[in-house]
């Protein structure tokens, strides 16, 4: 009998080792710094690490929040291409509606009409395309833009709900903007890696008849390797519903972050530079 519970356990394990959706970011560890995702502060009371896979390849790392409905953060390489913007399709995750054995983001419509979800299945644990739908003055923020992406297929996947949140229109269109198209580019000039961590603060307000959290701070941060150590990092902050954006230290961010999450934020390896790095005269 204990025999048999314990292939039963076994079983049950190898079963969750087919998904995507994981206990651990181990099968997409390298979209951070060293390996070494942020400490547990920023973690909700029920989280899902997303490896985030689209046409048999990983493109970046996400921690999402299955009860507010948005994710936490999302890692990954700075890596800019000229690849065309991808089509408009927008994605689900099918491993955050229960046991499947589909590893990869998926259209609604297709896990409806293909593999038979309802979309009351769906949309218990993740925000869908009708979340977004009737919102004012607020858009579907990437965390992961696909600006920063190179290839058609990486840029195709940040297109996914679990990779946005509710963003104010004016920020998302003006300042923040501006911060990813042109102050990253700015900063990362003589990065040979950069590692990006860009997230979103759980704020008290929620959208789509209480199902989706609209957050009240947007950040990003950032770390730059020469040829393999850390030389600068850098951090951005915007409060959800200003069109400013505020400019700090990796350091300055962590303070912040700790301050708004509650516990402390340390958002990369201690080899990334915490202080703002000295101005050339």
């Amino acid at each position: 009998m204990l025999g048999l519970l314990l292939l039963q356990v076994l079983a049950s394990c190898l079963w969750l080792g087919h998904s995507e959706v994981v206990n651990s970011f181990d099968s997409c560890a390298g979209f951070f710094y060293a390996r070494i995702p942020p400490d547990g502060a920023l973690n909700p009371k029920n989280p899902a690490r997303i490896c985030q896979r689209f046409n048999n390849s990983y493109h970046y790392a996400t921690l999402y929040d299955r009860e507010r409905r948005i994710p936490v953060y999302s890692a990954y390489k700075y890596e800019p291409g000229d690849a065309k913007r991808p089509h408009t399709w927008w994605f689900v995750e099918p491993q955050l509606i229960g046991e499947n054995n589909l590893r990869e983001m998926e259209r609604e419509s297709v896990l409806i009409q293909q593999h038979h979800f309802t979309l009351d299945q769906i949309k218990k644990s993740q925000a869908v395309l009708d979340d977004y739908k009737t919102l004012k003055d607020l858009d579907r923020g990437h965390l992961n833009p696909n600006s920063q992406q190179c290839s058609r297929e990486s840029k195709t996947a940040t297109f996914t709900l679990t990779n946005v949140v509710p963003q104010d229109s004016s920020l998302n269109n003006g300042q923040w903007n501006r911060y990813e198209c042109k102050t990253m580019p700015q900063k990362t000039k003589g990065c040979k890696t950069t590692y990006v961590i860009t997230g979103a603060v759980p704020g008290n307000t929620y959208v789509s008849d209480n199902r989706v959290n609209r957050p009240s701070h947007i950040w990003s941060a950032a770390c730059c390797l020469g040829d393999e150590e850390p030389t600068k990092a850098w951090g951005a902050i915007a409060e959800n519903d200003k069109n400013q954006v505020e400019e700090l230290s990796l350091g300055e961010l962590e303070e912040r972050l700790t301050e708004l999450y509650g516990g402390t934020v340390t958002l990369f390896n201690n080899a990334c530079p915490r202080k703002k790095a000295p101005q050339p005269h």
